[in-house]
């Protein structure tokens, strides 16, 4: 069986490497293949203008091979943590290449972005006087300032982005009041704007659309402020597919329309930062769990896997489900799925061995003679997987994670 070009980038490995690694290692278990992952920022980089640089979405996969990975190719960093600077700088991430987010960041996170020489996004004027009171540099610090769009962005889904109420950011409609208040704040200097609009999008256009937006409020804010602004940071969501039928995202059709932007914005003569994170590490991991049983209930296929959404909850908490193939260790991929042959495959619903009717990841149409011993492997599992999880309820082990170079 062959993978097609219409498949490939839902899984990582090829099939006969899926059939190895179910075969060597203890289910549960995720895996990466780091070689995916480096190729992966070399072609978003070569889509994009000079003038956009990328900073990796920490929270959607933090493993340190995989931030030492994006680190040797020169990629910034979007942290939300001083968890995640601290493994950003053991990685050989730096400062200068690091922006800090969140909208209720501690004393910890501000001390680890100021530690690091990180860019801080400030999402309101508390963040403001506290960084007043912290820095003790010379010059003042420069940050940016996240802006909750007053209208102007759609998105497939509404996760941390959208134009409604937030609890991210200075609203649009109070920009004004933010930065006149700001200015009493000497120690530090808002040279920068963020909008974060999207999430998991796959239309280009709808992208460029919401980074118009941004330009929008950035031209206001550059006005306001009265000096220019140094950084425009766009944010992320940019998507990844997790059904065939799905469409791919097209990046090469992103970087034009970027450069069409700073095209049609001449009085901006900064940088614009995206944060890509799921687009760069989904593809790059699979989570694999072995069948334990399989019974139909009621008219409802169901098969129980050795990990549940202690593992993956991404399913539960959208109502998306990963891509799934099943593999038989010694035998390979069986027949249906993404891969080939469509024939003697049932609708099944997977579930995990948690005492809760919650413990669902999801659905997907699997071999009709499926069996224990099997193992379901679920495609773009290197974002928003192992860290996202429960792990610890209900005490099951942690998964292992194999890093593949």
């Amino acid at each position: 069986m062959i993978l097609t070009a219409a498949t490939t980038d839902l899984f990582a490995f090829g099939e006969e490497r899926l059939e190895e690694l179910a075969s060597a290692h203890a289910s549960p278990f995720f895996a990466y293949d780091l070689a995916a992952a480096g190729e992966r920022y070399r072609r978003l980089r070569r889509a994009l203008p000079a003038r956009v640089r990328l900073a990796y979405a920490v929270k959607s996969n933090p493993g340190l091979p995989l931030l030492e990975t994006f680190a040797a190719e020169g990629a910034w960093f979007d942290c939300a943590s001083a968890g995640e600077v601290s493994a950003v700088l053991a990685a050989g991430g730096t400062g200068s290449g690091m922006v800090v987010a969140g909208p209720a960041k501690s004393e910890r996170d501000l001390q680890a972005a100021l530690f690091a020489g990180a860019r801080v996004q400030v999402d309101g004027i508390e963040d403001v006087a506290r960084l007043n009171a912290l820095h003790t540099g010379d010059r003042p610090l420069p940050v940016s300032v996240r802006v909750n769009p007053a209208s102007g962005v759609s998105e497939g889904a509404t996760i941390i982005g959208g134009g409604g109420p937030s609890a991210f950011g200075v609203d649009e409609e109070d920009l004004e009041a933010f930065v006149a208040e700001a200015a009493h704040h000497e120690r530090v200097r808002i040279t920068g704007l963020q909008v974060f609009a999207a999430s998991n999008e796959l239309d280009a256009g709808r992208l460029l659309t919401n980074h118009r937006t941004s330009m929008v409020i950035a031209r206001r804010l550059q006005e306001l402020l009265g000096r220019e602004l140094d950084l425009v940071d766009l944010g992320g969501g940019l998507g990844v597919r997790y059904a065939v039928s799905e469409p791919s995202l097209d990046v090469r059709a992103l970087g034009a329309g970027l450069g069409r932007v700073l095209d049609e914005n001449p009085w901006f003569t900064g940088e614009l930062l995206l944060e890509p994170g799921r687009w760069l590490s989904a593809p790059t991991g699979v989570y694999c769990a072995r069948v334990v049983r399989t019974k139909v209930s009621r008219g409802e296929r169901f098969v129980m896997l050795e990990g549940g959404i202690n593992h993956l909850l991404r399913p539960l908490m959208t109502g998306q489900s990963f891509p799934t193939l099943a593999v038989r260790p010694g035998v390979g991929v069986l027949g249906g799925g993404a891969f080939g042959d469509l024939t003697d495959l049932l609708p099944t619903t997977l579930a995990g061995p948690l005492c809760t009717s919650l413990d669902r990841v999801g659905t997907g149409d699997l071999p009709a003679d499926l069996r224990p011993g099997d193992v379901v492997v679920f495609g773009q599992a290197g974002a928003y997987a192992y860290t996202q999880a429960m792990t610890h309820f209900l005490s099951h082990p942690a998964p292992d994670q194999v890093w593949v170079g």
